[in-house]
């Protein structure tokens, strides 16, 4: 086993082994096993009076949800032999729910479609070249923003979900309680796992999401099971195995948003929806690329193939009713873990198959657990910002527009767009348009229709 592990995944090549590639794989499966329960409740309205019965139902969905993970991190880790691992992405999954299914009136079945379609044009951009040469001509300063920026923006989901931070009154954010249970063991997490990093523990991320997931077991019983809002939440199960239902896998190959809403608002929406898929997954790959060693002279070698497992992900995510399925930055917390490898992404694709029928046992797992991995992850992928030249007004301004927006919006594609946006015109502005490389101009007036969007569906009807 051990040599046709080093055959296929070349591990002394990469100077890991499969005890580090498999502990990285646990490592990011547990940072993103929320999305096995998270996707289906958001894809469904659960709890949302006047909603129910909107979407594809919950158990089909959590089932595709897994399926398409699993498949799709098994196949990024074989054909790319990088440790990025794949899921229903969230953002896209509430555009799904609210925008398709609830703003536009569309069937559940042709919101997906509209996922299947743009993931395929998406692979027609990938194979064609034009999505690669886009990376590739993005300039340093900006690759290396876009990587801080994905920090931060990490770092700020796991305060979100540790309960660090919260929405305030008259104010965007603020203070969480700190009276909260669930945030105390946030708190506790953090403290544990920076003292395992600290002390150069191996597995320290694992073993601090087991740690202060055990631990918020037993604060959770000793509560009475009020700790936490969700249910299931750590929580031991009664029933461990789950019988997966695939009754709305195929759904996805609709194409009624044509008929619903007409051609040119189904074009819009797919390409707005194109554009966030297209962007994410190029700031992740770069973010995570950056923080692995991944990158030569700014580029990620055998990049064609991540983008084309990435392209086909969305595709298949809406062909089997699971939304948009892309690239993690959670991935993150496995690379920091050590994964070099796709054996990490594979051991990843491995546990989401088997969360088909055990997932019950995932859904013990409290974002308060998961949340100090996020953070000191974030952490690490900032530390890069001191090369970044923020004293150049043509470097630095652009690079702060990303990495400040990204976490601010909540989105990795509105930060790399302002960023391009803002370089280009700043560069034309100093009469050095010649400067910026063509897929650049083509990018930023891609952005500008982007943001636009809005106002062009508003003045079209």
């Amino acid at each position: 086993m051990a040599d046709f592990l080093e055959r296929l995944f070349k591990l002394k090549e990469n100077n890991t082994t499969a005890k580090t590639e498999i502990i990285a794989g646990l490592t990011t499966f547990m940072t993103m096993a929320y999305i096995i329960f998270v996707n289906p409740i958001i894809l469904n309205f659960v709890g949302i009076e006047g909603l129910e019965g909107l979407g594809p139902g919950f158990a089909p969905t959590l089932a595709a949800t897994c399926l398409a993970a699993g498949v799709l991190c098994i196949a990024m880790g074989l054909y790319s032999n990088y440790p990025f691992a794949l899921a229903s992405g969230m953002g896209l999954n509430a555009v799904v729910a609210w925008q398709l299914i609830v703003g536009m009136k569309l069937p559940w079945q042709a919101a997906m479609g509209v996922i299947f379609m743009e993931g395929v044009l998406i692979t027609i951009f990938v194979l064609t070249g034009l999505r690669e040469a886009v990376m590739d001509a993005i300039p340093i300063s900006l690759k290396r923003a876009i990587g801080v920026g994905i920090g931060l923006f990490i770092l700020f989901i796991g305060m979100v979900d540790g309960g660090l931070v919260k929405q305030g009154t008259g104010i965007p954010v603020t203070l969480g309680d700190l009276n909260n249970l669930a945030v105390f063991i946030a708190i506790i997490g953090i403290l544990i796992t920076a003292y395992l990093m600290a002390k150069r523990v191996v597995g320290s991320l694992l073993l601090g999401i087991i740690l202060t997931t055990v631990l918020a077991i037993i604060i959770n019983y000793a509560s009475g099971l009020t700790a936490f809002k969700t249910p299931g939440v750590a929580v031991i199960p009664k029933q461990i195995l789950s019988i997966p239902d695939f009754s709305t896998f195929g759904a996805g190959l609709n194409f009624g948003v044509f008929s619903k809403i007409g051609f040119l608002a189904a074009i819009l929406t797919i390409f707005s929806i194109m554009m966030s898929d297209f962007f994410d997954t190029m700031g992740t790959v770069i973010g995570i690329g950056g923080e692995g060693g991944f990158l030569k002279e700014g580029k990620l070698p055998r990049l064609n193939r991540v983008l084309l497992i990435d392209s086909l992900a969305a595709a298949f995510g809406g062909f089997s009713s699971a939304s948009s399925v892309t690239t993690y930055i959670e991935s993150a917390s496995g690379v920091a873990e050590g994964g070099k490898t796709g054996l990490t992404s594979v051991v990843v694709g491995f546990l989401f198959l088997l969360g088909l029928f055990l997932a019950p046992i995932a859904g013990i797992i409290p974002p308060q657990a998961t949340a100090p991995a996020l953070i000191l992850v974030g952490f690490y992928m900032c530390t890069i910002i001191k090369d970044i030249p923020l004293s150049d007004f043509e470097e630095g301004f652009p690079a702060l527009m990303v990495l400040v927006t990204m976490p601010f919006t909540y989105s990795i594609t509105n930060g790399i767009g302002m960023g391009f946006v803002i370089y280009t015109f700043i560069k034309i502005v100093r009469g050095k348009a010649r400067e910026v490389h063509w897929m650049m101009y083509l990018a930023s007036a891609a952005f500008i229709v982007y943001f636009a969007i809005p106002l062009i569906t508003s003045l079209l009807g």
